[in-house]
């Protein structure tokens, strides 16, 4: 799946953590708008860490994402990995970009299926 937008705003940016000798990630939530607001926990892996540089608590953005899922030990897992941030200016809705576009392995021995 791609193309797949959340809007919101940040209500926690992590540090990076580095997982393995060749693998970082960096956690993040967003709280959405509407009239049931959610917390939705992301994650950017990779050369996307840095997507959050510059980014406070309370900033609105528009967070593009997959979703990943995957089977360890007979328990599935979902993860939507972050691959691009929009900052909104809530005042006039535009919006600037940093696109970290992604690379061809996601996670250790997981194929991206990603068109670029």
């Amino acid at each position: 799946m791609s193309d797949l937008k959340l809007k919101g705003s940040i209500k926690i940016i992590n540090d990076t953590q580095q997982v393995t000798d060749s693998f970082k990630k960096r956690d993040f939530v967003i709280t959405t708008e509407g009239d049931y607001p959610q917390d939705v926990k992301f994650e950017a892996t990779q050369d996307r860490v840095s997507i959050l540089d510059g980014l406070s608590i309370g900033d609105t953005v528009d967070v593009s994402f997959n979703i990943r899922g995957n089977e360890y030990k007979e328990k599935y897992y979902v993860n939507l990995q972050a691959w691009k941030l929009d900052t909104v200016d809530v005042g006039n809705e535009q919006a600037s970009s940093e696109v970290i576009k992604p690379s061809a392995v996601t996670e250790p021995g997981v194929q991206d299926d990603l068109p670029f």
